[in-house]
């Protein structure tokens, strides 16, 4: 891939909403809309079909993908040649059996440091990489092509590059320049659901039209490794992976619906300011790059704040937490995972796609909850009628929601 694009930052942009023609009339005063229209002569009275509400957009497809190779724990222990027990441990008890990192390895089986210039490059290439073999993959799933995409959204927080990953997927894989984009940049592990909403309402407000929401993290970019407890914690969740997801509004809200599509129906989002800095990136002075912090506390944050958000989701449909059939979490690591198990009162089965795709490819930051939605799909289980939630969690520190429907 010809990647010679210079980096800084990219732009976070939202897509634009539509509205509805109210049909409500008042008790008193002038009448109007089409009960006016029909006293008028001449004038058109517009069909019930053209005032119906546009159907929410359903998810037509679904495509994940990786980089570099898979390392078990014990294999990056002895590759960083980290000899300190408590680190050891760190990575021993993450529950997590594999990664796929893209790490440099010279012959004798040792790796070296990188500086951050050459992180910002392995961002550029890999996420680009990773992130075409997702879209593809997604469009694959849905049945469409490159030629049918007219929105796409990247979203990546493991480097800085302008143009976006956009700019770049769009060049790279010859999708039309005319295709609306954004870049969503910096907004951590959460960022996936903040994309998914802007992406639904543009598919929403375009009905027939396809939109491709893109997560692509290269978090083999972004590490320090050095002795600290600090970057353990860090070093031992995090895997290289992308995540995909094409959605399409139907033309005709009349029309039946795929059963086996979900459709999205709503969001709902907290910043629990509290927690401000218990997830934030930095600039480290002494690794001349930046580091990612975790608080050791944010599990418990994240749990105690995570009833509030769903109950909101929920309520506004009229739904309570047992109406839910399905839960994706994000994969953000062990102690998140049970903290929101814990004080939503679901199952390990609920969660089992959770821990699962944690197992096999670690925190894949915002895009986890697809790789969990994905097994959830290919799994065949749900039902129509089902309800669904999908939970993220990053830095704010922030929780975000959606609810779906089969």
């Amino acid at each position: 891939m010809g990647l010679d694009i210079p980096m800084s930052v990219a732009t976070v942009g939202v897509a634009p909403t539509s509205t509805v023609e109210p049909s409500v009339y008042a008790a008193a005063g002038p009448v109007t809309g089409p009960a006016a229209a029909a006293r008028v002569p001449g004038a058109r009275v517009r069909p019930a079909a053209a005032r119906r509400r546009p159907a929410p957009p359903a998810v037509a497809g679904v495509g994940t993908a990786v980089a570099g190779r898979p390392y078990s724990q014990l294999d990056l222990l002895d590759l960083f040649a980290i000899t300190d027990p408590k680190v050891r441990s760190v990575f021993a008890n993450s529950a997590i059996d594999r990664r796929f990192l893209t790490v440099p390895v010279s012959p004798d089986g040792r790796t070296h440091d990188e500086p951050q210039g050459d992180l910002l490059r392995k961002h550029k290439a890999v996420a680009a990489e990773m992130g075409a073999n997702a879209l593809r993959a997604a469009l694959a799933d849905a049945g469409l092509r490159l030629a049918d995409v007219e929105y796409l959204c990247c979203v990546t927080s493991t480097g800085f590059l302008t143009p976006g990953l956009t700019g770049l997927l769009i060049r790279e894989l010859g999708i039309d320049p005319g295709c609306h984009r954004v870049d969503v940049v910096g907004m951590g592990c959460n960022a996936g659901l903040n994309a998914l909403n802007g992406t639904a309402a543009w598919a929403k407000a375009n009905p027939g039209r396809v939109a491709v929401m893109v997560c692509a993290e290269a978090c083999s970019a972004a590490y320090v490794m050095d002795s600290t407890m600090r970057t353990a914690v860090v070093n031992s969740l995090f895997g290289d992976g992308a995540a995909a997801v094409a959605l399409v509004a139907p033309a005709d809200p009349a029309a039946d619906a795929d059963p086996s599509a979900p459709r999205i129906l709503d969001f709902a989002s907290r910043i629990i300011t509290d927690a401000f800095d218990a997830m934030r990136y930095d600039w480290d002075d002494a690794q001349h790059r930046f580091s990612f912090f975790l608080d050791p506390d944010i599990p418990y944050v994240v749990g105690a704040n995570a009833g509030e958000v769903v109950d909101r989701l929920l309520s506004r449909s009229g739904l309570r937490r047992r109406d839910i059939a399905h839960w994706l979490v994000h994969s953000g690591g062990k102690k998140v995972i049970d903290a929101v198990r814990v004080n939503l009162g679901l199952t390990r089965h609920d969660v089992r796609h959770t821990t699962g795709v944690l197992r096999d490819y670690g925190n894949l930051s915002s895009g986890s909850f697809l790789f969990s939605f994905d097994r959830l799909q290919r799994e065949r289980v749900a039902e129509p009628g089902d309800y669904g939630v999908l939970m993220t969690m990053g830095p704010g520190s922030t929780i975000e929601t959606a609810l779906v429907q089969w």
